[in-house]
């Protein structure tokens, strides 16, 4: 009964263990996740930008050239 009682606080303990591993793991994630959102956000506002600056070049181009 003794070794049952400690091989079941064993197998605990390593659960306990890889949740505690995992909610890192997730943490991780989520700020990686967080800074690709900001860098998409950021490289849309240059593309967006950027093409319109193009557009008012373009705009300035004479037709007959």
């Amino acid at each position: 009964m003794n070794v049952e009682l400690e091989t079941l606080e064993t197998k605990i303990e390593q659960v306990i263990a890889l949740v505690h591993q995992l909610r890192a793991e997730n943490e991780v994630l989520r700020n990686q996740m967080l800074a690709a959102e900001a860098e998409r956000l950021h490289l849309r506002q240059t593309m967006t930008a950027a093409r319109e600056r193009l557009e008012g070049l373009m705009d300035k181009i004479p037709e007959d050239v």
